[in-house]
């Protein structure tokens, strides 16, 4: 019997060392134990999409929308003091069936809402660039399709003071995760919707903008 060199194991007369797990009971039991591990874990990997979705969308989202109507989330948001997590505003793009509440913050716990608000950007309507982060492929998903937004498009944003109209103002861009740019702050009103690039990736990010076209009197749609 040869003898490897190094730290690779020694093949067993007849066979590579594979063979054991089919040649005894152990072996079988492990090769058994493995295969279930493995189901499993593929099983987690598929659901896991489906099951962020049912949390946000069935739960999360149900109580944001409540909340956003409360008064005391009126008197935060005019005095900029709305925390992290804290729903912020409605998003709603008819063209996409987009519906959900923006929360404040980026951080992976508040996004784990959808969609979140970066906190160093106006509020909603403000002079600048509003700029919102949103998920792709989980957590409700609600800008799985921004890609498909044209200039023109509308998206509405509601917030405890009122509703805005923005309007896409050009075909989505690809960035690199690294690229603030898109974040600077403008002179005119200005909405940028940010999310990963491709889908169930984070190798790049899609990014939307949009100009503000009317404020205050704007009824935004429901049930889209």
């Amino acid at each position: 019997m040869a003898r490897a060199d190094g730290p690779a194991l020694e093949q067993r007369p007849g066979g590579s060392p594979l063979s054991w797990f089919g040649s005894t009971r152990a072996g079988r039991r492990t090769s058994v134990a493995l295969a279930v591990v493995l189901a499993l874990a593929g099983i987690g990997f598929l659901a896991y999409p489906w099951l962020t979705d049912v949390y946000t969308t069935e739960d999360l989202q149900r109580q944001l929308h409540d909340d956003l109507k409360a008064p005391a989330t009126r008197a935060a948001y005019e005095r900029h003091q709305v925390k992290e997590g804290d729903g912020l505003t409605r998003i709603v793009i008819p063209k996409l069936g987009v519906d959900t509440v923006v929360v404040e913050g980026i951080s992976p716990a508040a996004l784990k809402a959808g969609a979140g608000h970066y906190p160093d950007t106006p509020l909603p309507g403000e002079v600048g660039n509003v700029a919102i982060a949103g998920h792709r492929t989980t957590y409700g998903k609600p800008f799985a399709n921004i890609d498909k937004l044209e200039p023109g498009d509308p998206i509405y944003l509601e917030t405890p003071l009122g509703g805005y109209l923005y309007t896409v103002s050009r075909d989505p861009l690809i960035i690199e995760p690294t690229d603030r740019s898109v974040l600077a702050p403008t002179d005119a009103p200005t909405l940028t919707l940010t999310t990963c690039h491709p889908k169930f990736s984070a190798v790049s990010r899609l990014v939307v903008q949009a100009e503000l076209t009317k404020a205050g009197d704007v009824e935004v749609p429901s049930g889209v």
